[in-house]
């Protein structure tokens, strides 16, 4: 009786840890499946003002906007850019650090500006350009040094407002080659603002203006009291 049911404990402790390791498994087999599936975004998510680009294996560029979970062949399609539809910013040289820049008169200024755009047209933007932002970024840099090279010292530092306007009409009409298309229509955007954020001498040209005023101010002192 005694031999029967230690047999009999040790059948279902048996019966047990198979039971165990089985759940185990299962467990592994779907936490893995799901990490899988998290890891090469077979399921993904469009979320709300964004946009994705599919690529498929052809190399054909599908836009992706409607705004929910959706599913894809991981090995024939990749996702290769998640775009914002909401206002997004530029800043001159990609940086929020002053550029330096030459004007007419080949004396150098420090100059930081920021662009505003937001995206209209995603088939122009995600499937026609293939580094969009790169080449708005260059376009958008050359835009800039090309009209406040235009433009002499004095004129930059005491016509702030008039250069911001003449640069954005630049930015949002002025076609980028003589018939070919602005910056609007070759992206696919809509040019919101432009700011000059900052427009300072270099410090040698700062000093000397400085050592200039003083000069005058002694020299209008001294005819003053003669």
């Amino acid at each position: 009786q005694e031999v029967h049911s230690s047999l009999l404990h040790r059948a279902r402790l048996k019966s047990l840890f198979k039971r165990i390791f089985v759940l185990l498994l299962i467990f592994v087999l779907c936490y893995g499946s799901i990490a899988l599936v998290y890891a090469t975004k077979t399921i993904y998510k469009v979320r709300h003002n964004y946009a994705i680009i599919l690529e498929t294996l052809s190399g054909k560029r599908l836009p992706i906007t409607e705004v929910g979970w959706h599913l894809r062949l991981p090995i024939f399609t990749r996702l290769e850019l998640e775009v914002p539809l909401m206002n997004q910013e530029l800043h001159l040289g990609n940086s929020n650090e002053p550029q330096r820049i030459m004007s007419k008169g080949n004396v150098a200024l420090w100059t930081s500006a920021m662009l505003t755009f937001r995206i209209k047209d995603l088939d122009r933007w995600g499937i026609e350009n293939r580094s969009p932002q790169t080449l708005l970024q260059n376009d958008f840099d050359g835009i800039v040094k090309d009209v406040m090279q235009s433009e002499s010292i004095n004129e930059l530092i005491s016509d702030r407002v008039r250069i911001k306007e003449q640069i954005y009409r630049t930015l949002k009409d002025r076609p980028l080659n003589i018939g070919g298309l602005n910056l609007e229509e070759k992206y696919g955007v809509t040019v919101v603002s432009f700011v000059l954020r900052e427009t300072s001498y270099g410090d040698k040209l700062a000093a000397a203006s400085e050592d200039k005023k003083r000069r005058e101010l002694i020299a209008e002192a001294e005819n003053y009291a003669a």
